[in-house]
């Protein structure tokens, strides 16, 4: 490696593109071409950057393995931070083997990284906690110690673990201190700005209240009956009722708490649980059935018995109710919750990280734009949205995942 190119991978890591490019820029070989696309992407320009790494990937031999592992690594940050989540991981995964196989365990760390954010985006929280548990022992740069701990502060975060997530970014501070790179830092602090922001809305007594991710916890771990609108599930002190793909139960349960003690007339009730403005009798034949399914639904966690106007909530034990809702409520609120990360998702990224059909995203994304709560840019398979920052919305409760007890 000569020493124009080792100067310019040097600057890379220090976070200094500019100097890199000064080094390599009129250059067409294959490391060349790497070291410029990494250059790239870390200013921004993303399709270059995927144009010069594949390009790079070719260029090397095929006895370069090595190289062209370090090329997949850097099309998969890429990829991850365009909001790229149809990328293959098993390339990831062979490039970080191989990487591996070479000694070269900064960069395999580094792959890691990739897959563990990639893994969050998507919800997928245990197999995360997998990744993140075979690191190791190795000492890493501060560069790559603080995207491992900021790993592990968004996976602490998604569980409710307030205490563990301010610990794993105080080591992510001390870390992005040490690597002396600004955007490091500056998403550190991203994350901290994340645990002081209102987390939900507690409706109790028929008065609200904001909650911080640190009063959603103890909420969760006191002996209140929560009827949590962040993910569709009526909690109990030690269990948990999913009513996600029963929106009418849910509708139903989230009334008649937001009343407790009190009951619910059976018109407020049809209004809240079918739209329906007028309780005619087969509006109270349909009532009766569903808050009988109800009824079985809650067995265990609390009782629902009829009044001369409708129906009440009645707890076993001298628990308290309380209603859980996010600070901002819209009925496309899981995708605002996405976006608000700043980054631009394609639709089909949208699809993949919650689980829903193409169709249903592509929907709520029109919605929201003619609103006016989301924009897009490009065409096609290129188009790619983004959503203005909107001051007290949820970004943790509503993203993706189980949060305790799901």
């Amino acid at each position: 490696m000569d020493s124009l190119i080792t100067a310019a991978a040097l600057a890379l890591a220090a976070g200094d593109p500019i100097g890199a490019l000064k080094r390599v820029a009129l250059r067409g070989d294959a490391p060349a071409l790497a070291l410029r696309g990494i250059a790239m992407a870390q200013l921004g320009d993303l399709e270059r950057a995927k144009f010069l790494l594949k390009s790079a990937g070719r260029a090397f031999g095929p006895r370069e393995a090595l190289a062209r592992a370090r090329c997949v690594v850097a099309e998969a940050e890429i990829a991850l931070v365009s909001r790229d989540l149809g990328w293959p991981a098993r390339a990831l995964d062979a490039a970080r083997a191989t990487l591996e196989a070479h000694g070269e365990h900064v960069n395999a760390a580094h792959a890691r990284n990739l897959e563990v954010r990639r893994l969050l985006l998507v919800g997928r929280l245990d197999e995360a906690e997998d990744v993140l548990a075979r690191f190791g022992g190795t000492a890493l740069p501060p560069a790559v110690t603080t995207a491992r701990e900021l790993a592990v502060a968004g996976i602490a975060m998604r569980r409710l673990r307030t205490g563990a997530a301010r610990e794993a970014l105080d080591r992510a501070m001390e870390a992005a201190r040490a690597a002396n790179i600004q955007p490091l830092t500056a998403e550190v602090e991203h994350a901290f700005a994340i645990l002081r922001a209102p987390a939900a809305r507690l409706i109790e007594g028929g008065a609200g209240r904001v909650l911080l991710l640190d009063d959603v916890e103890a909420l969760f771990a006191s002996d209140t009956l929560v009827v949590d609108a962040c993910r569709n599930v009526v909690r109990g002190a030690d269990h948990v009722v999913s009513l996600a793909t029963r929106p009418v139960l849910f509708a139903l349960a989230r009334a008649l708490a937001e009343a407790w003690p009190a009951d619910v007339s059976r018109s407020l009730l049809v209004a809240r649980g079918f739209g329906g403005r007028e309780a005619d009798e087969s509006h109270r034949a349909r009532l009766r059935v569903e808050i009988g399914r109800l009824r079985a639904e809650l067995k265990g966690l609390a009782e629902i018995k009829a009044t001369k106007r409708g129906f009440a909530l009645v707890l076993r034990s001298k628990a308290a109710v309380a209603v859980l809702a996010p600070p901002v409520e819209d009925q496309n609120a899981s995708v605002l919750a996405l976006l608000a990360d700043g980054e631009a998702w394609s639709s089909s990224a949208l699809s993949i990280a919650l689980g829903t059909s193409p169709r249903t995203v592509q929907r709520a994304l029109e919605q929201l734009s003619m609103a006016g709560k989301v924009q897009f840019f490009g065409r096609g398979r290129a188009r790619r949205w983004i959503a203005p920052s909107v001051p007290g919305f949820p970004t943790t409760l509503l993203l993706p995942g189980p949060l305790p007890s799901d």
